[in-house]
């Protein structure tokens, strides 16, 4: 029986040292080396100060930017320590009453009589996500176009420059970063 006991406590030891220890440090080491923007969270920086990470949404309301998809995190909306879905299904009345509310919002904002794209009311599943698909970086063009006294071919441009396409060629769908897409309209107004 001691013998047991000796064999598992020096398995528990060298496990938890090899796996909690070791094979982490070894991780670390070689994406610090291999991929160190990535491994630092992609973080997005402008004047030296850092605005954002391009891996997670934020939350931008003037009109002069595009907005992001809704964020369904806890207590705070974009709050990447508590990443998670709503968990309402689409018959939920919470569910209902935010997309209800957003609709409004957007409509007040511009484009009345324009479907709104889903993705503008809903959340993904993480509730973090930082891109918005094309449709929803067009129906937001007249608002920010206008906001900004920029010409809508101008915004579109942009837009354009800002895209994603599909990962190696067929997989998801080309969406806009909204953080880099804000950005790049902040740095092209600075410049004229």
């Amino acid at each position: 029986m001691l013998q047991l006991l000796r064999t598992a406590s020096m398995m528990l030891f060298t496990l938890t040292v090899l796996t909690g220890g070791i094979y982490p440090l070894i991780v670390t080491a070689v994406t610090q080396v291999v991929f160190p923007r990535q491994a630092n969270g992609s973080l997005l920086t402008q004047d030296n100060y850092v605005v954002g990470s391009e891996l997670i949404g934020q939350s931008f309301s003037k009109p002069e930017y595009f907005w992001s998809r809704l964020s369904a995190t806890s207590p705070t909306p974009y709050n990447a320590a508590s990443s998670s879905g709503s968990n309402f299904g689409p018959l939920h009345p919470g569910l209902m009453v935010a997309t209800e509310g957003r609709i409004s919002q957007l409509r007040a904002a511009g484009n009345s009589d324009t479907p709104v794209p889903i993705d503008l009311v809903t959340a993904s599943g993480s509730g973090l996500d930082p891109h918005i698909s094309l449709a929803a970086a067009e129906y937001q063009v007249a608002r920010v176009a206008e906001s900004r006294r920029m010409s809508v071919t101008d915004v579109r441009e942009l837009i354009r420059n800002n895209t994603e396409h599909r990962q190696l060629g067929f997989l998801g769908e080309p969406r806009v970063n909204v953080l880099c897409l804000n950005l790049a309209l902040d740095q092209q107004q600075r410049g004229n």
